[in-house]
């Protein structure tokens, strides 16, 4: 069904797009293997001088990191072409909460991160705690927590992932690791992440991008195509990763294109 849409039409609706905001795994690479498609539509964005932007959930490792991942697959990019959730978290903070004084719970990558943008890391009268995908979580640190929250500490979180795929099977991610606190606490945390729309927001101000020119590509509908359809820019569904195009059929997240993969959105710019 996919091939038989109007090709023409996806171009028209392609063209005033001059941003393209993408996904990672399962949309440019699958693991530690870069789709054999993914180069010609990176190529097909630079001829026509179209820019593209990574935006990921992944808070476990640096900016640069991902950045470093995606060289070493042959994509030449800057790291700032990178965009995690840990980054659009400290922008929302900045705006709300000025102190920049939080109680973080996150991997080292990300607490040098926190500290390079001018945050204070401190249990002694945090502005909010912030919970993140933390490789190295302790009791302590559920506990110190949990303890912040329950005395009315705001209680903020990267993102909403449950797991986090690996090559071994999937892991724990911030969303669980968040839901043993609101179990503790009853408290509901603030989720910054795909498919939230600040994430959308942070991005904008950052690269001052305009929402009409904006288009995210990615194959997750509850993350990617969310965040999309809530904070009204283009959505493209890749079904190169975790989505088959069965699972639209009773999905409230609805994509405003709908690709087998980056080489057939490649087909559509002109």
């Amino acid at each position: 069904m996919v091939e038989k849409l109007n090709k023409q039409t996806f171009r028209e609706s392609l063209h005033k797009i001059k941003t393209f905001l993408l996904d990672l795994d399962g949309t440019v690479y699958l693991g530690d293997s870069l789709f054999p498609w993914a180069p010609g539509f990176f190529q097909r964005l630079r001829e026509l001088g179209k820019d593209f932007i990574f935006v990921t959930n992944n808070t476990s490792r640096r900016g640069l990191y991902w950045a470093e991942k995606l060289r070493g697959m042959g994509i030449s990019l800057q790291a700032e072409q990178v965009f995690t959730s840990g980054e659009a978290t400290r922008y929302y903070l900045k705006q709300n909460y000025p102190e920049k004084q939080v109680y973080l719970v996150g991997t080292p990558d990300l607490e040098e991160e926190f500290a390079a943008d001018g945050f204070k890391l401190t249990t002694n009268h945090p502005s909010a705690v912030v919970f993140s995908f933390d490789q190295t979580l302790t009791y302590e640190k559920l506990r110190v927590a949990c303890t912040l929250i329950r005395q009315g500490v705001p209680f903020i979180a990267t993102h909403p992932d449950l797991n986090c795929p690996t090559p071994q099977g999937p892991i724990p991610d911030c969303g669980a690791m968040i839901a043993a606190v609101t179990a503790a606490t009853n408290v509901e945390p603030k989720i910054i992440g795909k498919p939230y729309p600040e994430m959308v927001e942070a991005l904008c101000q950052k690269y001052n991008l305009d929402r009409k020119s904006v288009a995210i590509i990615g194959d997750r509908l509850y993350t990617d195509i969310a965040m999309g359809q809530q904070a009204g820019i283009t959505s493209i569904l890749v079904l190169s990763g975790e989505t088959k195009y069965e699972d639209l059929k009773d999905s409230p997240y609805v994509p405003n294109l709908i690709a087998t993969n980056l080489g057939m959105v490649t087909s559509w710019l002109e």
